[in-house]
């Protein structure tokens, strides 16, 4: 089944023992035989789109071909119990308003599923036994947190048989409508007239939802933002593929890296605020605000020295703003025509730039995700950026498919000798533009 969806014939074959090894984790720990999930729930790539999804921007977006595997079987209480066979790790909440978890701990995404699960859909009273394996690296910008939360979430929708209530046909039918819902889930948010709580901590928005979600085999996926819109795709050709090499700096998002990522979410809500109380208007996001006249970016620059706070100073914001209107409105429609049109050049060149701005004006790499991104260049790739929430994470390299393999070594190799450390820990792999989240299920008792 994961080959026939696209994914290439080593990584399917390296799932269907996982799957195995889930089956036989369920099976130790007397879990129900029958009513089965199998779920795979890739990470993800931010080809384009740095910091853009909670301003209402705009994303380019692939799956890679690595993720979680999963097996879940259904209970007859309300306990979830998540385990991985093969490390070891495991927790246990319960479908409930209250479930919970220690602050910083990875089982706090677990828990905030079960908690909004327990309050959008108050009939789901099943909990899950659910074995899972990972080959993504943790805390590295591929989404590997929001695979999780997402996989959990599937396999409590199918024991719970939700796809059959009025919530979800009315307001969650569309592919792009749950992973906006996925997205307040994991923020804590409302998603319309379906009540939030405290969620994992992060002021994101639904970028690594929707890339999970509704990626596309070998396709970049174009999607808007504030609510999520599917623009269009654009081919990546099968003689290039994805180098991606994961720095070893870890950036956990619900621990240490989370005050940092959350300071650039809080700038753009500064920025939206100060504009609709100066302007008397009501606009919902950067980005319609900034569309609302032509002079609207300009307006808002004018402003800057009188919103200014103690926090962020007016060249805070001015980096915040410029970053955001690069990125979306002229990077991002340079990258796609470029990719369509073949135009490897024009696509390193806006790739730089984008990278760049990240860098200079968001202020979130640090000197390992910086020196990726120049030893991929100066090794032959056709462009290289860091992706993800930064302070850390990944670079992603796009290269030649015929030369990848080479191009890898050398990379890596590069890397370890600069960052010893860091290197000690760093994961490169290859991958093509994979398919999105699929899940294939047993009949329920």
């Amino acid at each position: 089944m994961l080959f026939a969806a696209g994914i290439s014939p080593e990584r399917a074959d390296a799932s269907s023992h996982a799957y195995l090894r889930c089956d036989e984790a369920l099976d130790a720990r007397d879990a129900s035989p029958s009513g089965r999930l199998s779920a795979w729930t890739p990470g993800r790539i931010e080809v384009f789109g740095k910091h853009t999804d909670y301003a209402g921007g705009r994303s380019l977006l692939t799956a890679v071909e690595r993720g979680f595997v999963v097996r879940a079987a259904p209970r007859t209480d309300t306990l979830i119990r998540v385990f991985d066979p093969i490390t070891g790790t495991a927790c246990e909440t319960t479908l409930a308003l209250d479930a919970s978890a220690p602050a910083g701990h990875w089982s706090n995404y677990v828990a905030s599923v079960a908690r909004r699960v327990a309050r959008n859909f108050p009939g789901a009273t099943t909990g899950i036994d659910f074995a899972f394996t990972s080959d993504l690296p943790v805390a590295a910008g591929l989404s590997s947190s929001t695979a999780l939360m997402i996989s959990v979430f599937s396999a409590l929708v199918y024991v719970n048989r939700l796809r059959d209530t009025e919530v979800w046909q009315t307001r969650l039918a569309q592919r792009t409508q749950l992973a906006g819902y996925l997205g307040a889930m994991e923020h804590g948010g409302a998603y319309g007239d379906l009540g939030g709580d405290s969620g994992v901590g992060t002021l994101g928005g639904s970028q690594d939802q929707t890339a999970i979600v509704c990626a596309e085999r070998g396709f970049l996926v174009d999607f808007g933002w504030m609510p999520v819109e599917r623009r269009g795709a654009y081919a990546l050709p099968d003689t290039h593929c994805f180098v991606i090499g994961a720095s070893g700096v870890i950036a956990e998002k619900s621990a240490g890296a989370r005050d940092q990522y959350n300071r650039a979410s809080l700038m753009v809500q500064h920025l939206l605020r100060s504009w609709n109380d100066v302007t008397t208007r009501q606009d919902g996001s950067l980005a319609i605000a900034m569309q609302s006249d032509r002079s609207a970016p300009d307006t808002l620059r004018g402003m800057l020295g009188g919103i200014a706070t103690a926090d962020f100073t007016a060249a805070d914001l001015r980096h915040r703003l410029d970053q955001f209107l690069l990125e979306t409105y002229e990077l991002i429609p340079a990258a796609a025509e470029a990719i369509e049109a073949r135009d490897w050049a024009s696509f390193g060149e806006v790739t730089a730039r984008s990278h760049r701005a990240a860098e200079e004006w968001l202020g979130n790499q640090v000197p390992e995700t910086m020196s990726l991104v120049r030893l991929a260049t100066a090794h032959g790739a056709i462009a290289a950026s860091a992706f993800g929430a930064g302070f850390g994470g990944s670079v992603w390299a796009l290269v030649e498919r015929q030369r990848a393999d080479a191009f890898m070594t050398a990379w890596q190799r590069a890397y370890v000798a600069q960052f010893p450390e860091a290197g000690s820990r760093a994961m490169f792999f290859r991958t093509a533009a994979g398919p999105g989240a699929m899940e294939w299920s047993d009949d329920l008792p």
